[in-house]
């Protein structure tokens, strides 16, 4: 259970804070690189100035330009200007598919972006279903969120261990619940590093003891209990959340051009599901793009151009209605975010996705010849 996991991770957290050298190739080489920010911060928009100096010699300057909820992601430049923004939080959103065999808690112990908080995707979710990390409700939510000290008038920026994957899936369910001032960094921790950036391990635990309350919230809001003052309110948009019963009806009126983000193989239905118990295949009429082709060779997002030839070539017009589904509603997220930088704003996730609708023995399923 992620609760265990938060429970025993406390365990391992040490009594003091530190930075840790990212031993990664340094922007600037060896050079001495020094930065000083003037970031300024006004209603819906930030902006950031930075002076870089290299040995005194040299100088480069460059600013971050005003960012909008129209842009899904931020670079880790501009993070990094506004990093110390009181009104800007940080979440660590690492989640992995079970069979890597890695724990997102742990690994954010060793090493994150400094001051960001850790957001469990597997313990901030529905607990009334069986189904994996399905969206929670709005109070449960509110109660988690508000638990890791976030707020309404906060900018959030969210990132993972592999550069886009389980960050994009947060940066959706913020956006569900009515909060557009949220971004998906690009090329999350890898890139952030690579960039020379430092990193934090976690100090008293006071980011780990918010992950936990915020489980906690969740649990408690589930079992009807008295929850903590909600400082995040919440306010559902359900065009952009889809259940089994709309992709069925979809089958048959084909109103929304359906995208499949998981492996052609999988989609294909030669390859088995990674889940037991789970058919092999893929909904009748969809088609597939595998979300990795969404990103670059460094795990960042593709530019418009590019996006948009990727959705070209599998015959998606951007001018008709989509819906995106993956195996778990992670990876569809991935999709939802291409979409959302060529402006459609308005894409649907199934959140159930593949694992609840081929475990569904009564809906259709289809599968490609080789």
């Amino acid at each position: 259970m992620a609760s265990g996991i938060l429970s025993r991770s406390l365990s391992l957290l040490k009594s003091s804070t530190f930075l840790l050298s990212t031993k990664q190739p340094q922007l600037f080489s060896s050079k001495t690189f020094y930065c000083q920010s003037a970031p300024t911060y006004f209603s819906y928009k930030l902006v950031a100035s930075v002076t870089c100096r290299m040995n005194s010699s040299r100088l480069a300057t460059f600013s971050t330009q005003s960012v909008s909820s129209n842009e899904p992601v931020v670079s880790v430049d501009w993070l990094h200007a506004n990093l110390k923004q009181p009104h800007i939080k940080v979440l660590d959103a690492s989640w992995y598919m079970p069979n890597e065999q890695r724990n997102p808690l742990q690994e954010y112990q060793v090493a994150h972006i400094p001051g960001a908080l850790f957001f469990d995707v597997d313990g901030i979710s529905d607990r009334t279903t069986n189904l994996p990390h399905m969206l929670p409700s709005e109070e449960a939510f509110a109660a988690a969120v508000s638990a890791l000290g976030i707020e309404n008038k906060d900018g959030v920026v969210v990132y993972d261990g592999k550069g886009i994957f389980s960050a994009a899936r947060v940066w959706w369910m913020f956006r569900v619940f009515g909060h557009d001032r949220v971004w998906v960094l690009d090329g999350g921790l890898p890139r952030w590093r690579a960039s020379g950036y430092d990193v934090e391990s976690s100090a008293s635990g006071d980011a780990i003891l918010k992950a936990s309350a915020a489980s906690e919230a969740i649990e408690k809001v589930y079992q009807r209990q008295a929850v903590a003052p909600i400082t995040f309110l919440t306010k559902f948009q359900p065009h952009l959340v889809w259940t089994l019963n709309q992709v069925w009806k979809n089958i048959e009126e084909t109103t929304y051009q359906h995208i499949d983000a998981r492996s052609k193989a999988r989609f294909d239905g030669v390859a088995p599901e990674p889940r037991k118990g789970i058919r092999s295949g893929h909904v009748p009429g969809s088609k597939c793009i595998p979300f990795s082709q969404m990103l670059d060779g460094s795990q960042t997002l593709l530019s418009n151009e590019e996006l948009k030839k990727k959705f070209d070539q599998e015959g998606i017009s951007l001018d008709k209605p989509i819906v995106t589904s993956c195996g778990t509603g992670v990876t569809a997220c991935i999709l939802a975010l291409g979409l959302h930088r060529l402006g459609k704003t308005d894409v649907p996730v199934y959140d159930g996705s593949w694992t609840e609708w081929g475990g569904h023995p009564d809906v259709p399923v289809s599968t490609s010849e080789a």
